[in-house]
């Protein structure tokens, strides 16, 4: 069975992705749910697959349920299209829409494809991960888990290699200042 992995970019920055693993026999609603859990968005609303060319644009539209809008061509619907049978191209591109009201857009790249099946990993997965995600609603701090991922990445700990203790016991001289600063106060 193939495996087909894509990495999947947040539009506004294509610096953050995820990539994820899936089997070609697998459908849509498995990939649109797999990018969901990576970018840690909830399933509350309304997405749609568009099948796409190099340049972005929007084709085909595969959607997770039929909306009442109007369309040119009927959606194929998540739930039954085979992610398989929607590639045409060695280097296939989709753009992912989820939340037509705060327009999320992801844009998809088929980047590999595989006929060897890792029996240790549960498809789809996310088998690597570039970037802070943005918030689904809002702004996102960076605590906990996510400090010590930066923690580590960057080397961020105190007294890290590198870092001197230039300028640190050299109190006299800030005294000083500080008696000029309180001289030049009274003076107003």
């Amino acid at each position: 069975m193939a495996i087909l992995k894509f990495r999947v970019y947040f539009e506004e920055d294509d610096s953050i992705y995820r990539d994820i693993a899936i089997r070609h026999k697998q459908f849509f609603l498995d990939l649109h749910q797999a990018i969901l859990k990576a970018y840690e968005f909830d399933s509350k609303h309304a997405a749609t697959f568009y099948r796409s060319n190099d340049n972005w644009q929007r084709g085909k539209e595969i959607s997770l349920e039929k909306y009442d809008k109007s369309y040119v061509v009927e959606p194929l619907l998540m739930e039954s299209t085979t992610i398989g049978s929607e590639i045409f191209d060695p280097n296939q591109k989709f753009i992912y829409q989820y939340d037509f009201n705060r327009n999320w857009t992801f844009l998809v790249e088929l980047i590999n494809v595989s006929k060897e099946e890792n029996p240790k990993i549960e498809y789809p997965a996310v088998v690597r991960t570039e970037g802070i995600a943005p918030s689904q609603y809002g702004t996102k701090g960076l605590v906990g888990d996510k400090l010590a991922e930066m923690e580590e990445k960057y080397d961020l700990q105190t007294g890290a290699e590198g870092f001197g203790t230039e300028g640190e016991g050299e109190d006299e001289e800030s005294d000083s200042f500080g008696a000029e600063d309180e001289s030049s106060e009274e003076e107003f």
